[in-house]
């Protein structure tokens, strides 16, 4: 039989040593290791809480090891920071369980030096109290730090950016899992008739009161297995991006320009306003991700949808005049930490070129809106440089450009000021992803 945290281990080495996704890693492991239900869930749980508290856990490890952590070879570290996060985080796991398996662990992998530095180091974790003592020094941003298991330099931005208040209520609310929304597809079914048929599929389903045909699921064990998924009744998108496509106002009949559309799931929900009539040209540079497009629309019924290959920052590929234009660009991710916990630790988390390709990515697709067509930047991370200052370049620098005052449903509310025609969505104030979002429409054509 598998051992669970075994395979927590390997997909741990797998995102260390080659950079793979959490999602994609623990999702591959688990299917081929063929474990499932509590297993499953443990493994899943242990991967993404050892992601997201690895700050907080290398601090645990600092105080009770007298070896640098710089020193602790990969996979000893590794286990160590399972141990730990079963011992701190997991209050099912009994403290014996913890050390007795991590111990052997190491010793499955023929760590036979460092099943005994590891059992130490566990046992002088369960012998503290508290096991987690906050740093004892004024330095809030350094505790921030630690509490919430982000980078300082992110708390610095953030604290600066959005005030102290926000910055704390950001860390604490992209800590644990996100909520789940579908987005209904409304070409098959109506929000009620789907939320009535996962019921019946043990899915626990609430249907949202800030935006129509958004549903919030829990409990839904495997999605993909579930009968209403592969009937192309819904597809997952958080609230955000739902929204995102709202500001868009796609109507039937539409010419739309999605240029990074990849995995396609907002020019789905476009193609579900336009009512599958018009024309969608879905965008990606590369062939693998114009494939996952391709897929969820054909699974939704959506037939409206053109898959182009395309680079966004050099537009080599003609494509005709478009009424809207979504431009969602590749970002730092800082909005979805909570699904992408290794972000937490990329060391261009800030420090980036991001902006200027933003940028550029921006004023490509202008060129391509229709006079009195409208066009909506976003991006799923929370930094003014990659956010809000992009917008007001642009505009500064496109007079044939304005921005689009924003009509925000009930339940959404701005947590910064902000010009009107933009929004920096945080889960403290939305309920969603960290998400930014602005709109602009071409009041003329180019001098």
């Amino acid at each position: 039989m598998a051992n669970p945290r075994n395979i927590a281990l390997q997909v741990l080495l797998k995102i260390e040593n080659d950079k793979a996704y959490s999602n994609i890693a623990l999702n591959n492991a688990v299917r081929e290791s063929g474990i499932g239900g509590v297993d499953s869930a443990f493994v899943s749980a242990l991967v993404y809480g050892v992601l997201e508290r690895q700050i907080t856990l290398d601090y645990i490890i600092k105080q009770h090891s007298k070896i640098p952590l710089r020193k602790i070879e990969t996979k000893t570290k590794l286990i160590l920071r399972m141990g730990i996060y079963q011992l701190v985080y997991m209050d099912r796991v009994p403290d014996s369980a913890a050390v007795n398996e991590s111990v052997n662990l190491a010793k499955k992998h023929r760590l036979n030096k460092s099943a005994g530095f590891i059992n130490g180091v566990l046992r002088s974790v369960t012998r503290a109290e508290p096991r987690l003592a906050l740093p004892q020094t004024d330095d809030k941003i350094y505790c921030l730090s630690v509490k919430y298991s982000a980078p300082q330099e992110l708390v610095r931005l953030w604290q600066k950016s959005y005030g102290e208040e926000n910055a704390e209520k950001l860390l604490e609310a992209l800590s644990g899992r996100p909520r789940i929304f579908a987005r209904v597809n409304t070409l098959k079914t109506t929000a009620e008739e789907l939320a009535v048929k996962l019921g019946e599929q043990g899915v626990e389903c609430e249907i949202s009161n800030v935006l129509e045909n958004a549903l919030v699921l829990s409990r839904t064990g495997s999605i993909e297995k579930l009968g209403c998924y592969r009937e192309g009744l819904f597809h997952i998108q958080d609230l955000s991006s739902q929204l995102c496509v709202s500001f868009l106002d796609p109507k039937p009949r539409d010419v739309l320009l999605d240029v990074c559309s990849a995995p396609g799931g907002k020019a789905a929900t476009a193609a579900q306003y336009m009512n599958n009539r018009g024309r969608i040209f879905a965008c990606d540079l590369y062939d693998h991700k114009l494939r996952l497009i391709k897929a969820n629309a054909r699974r939704l019924g959506i037939d409206i949808i053109s898959e182009v290959r395309r680079d966004a920052a050099a537009a080599d590929v003609n494509l005709p005049r478009a009424g809207k234009i979504l431009c969602d660009v590749p970002c730092s991710g800082l909005g979805i930490l909570s699904r992408k916990p290794e972000i937490r630790c990329k060391s261009d988390l800030i420090d980036n070129d991001l902006p200027a390709l933003q940028y550029k990515i921006l004023c490509q697709s202008a060129k391509n809106l229709e006079v009195g067509g409208r066009l909506v930047y976003s991006t799923c991370t929370l930094n003014p440089a990659e956010n809000n200052e992009n917008a007001a370049r642009f505009l500064r620098e496109h007079p044939c450009f304005r921005g689009v005052p924003l009509k925000l449903p009930e339940g959404i509310s701005r947590a910064v000021d902000e010009k009107e025609y933009e929004i920096t969505l945080m889960p403290h104030t939305a309920g969603c992803d960290g998400f930014y979002t602005a709109v602009f429409e071409r009041t003329a054509a180019d001098d």
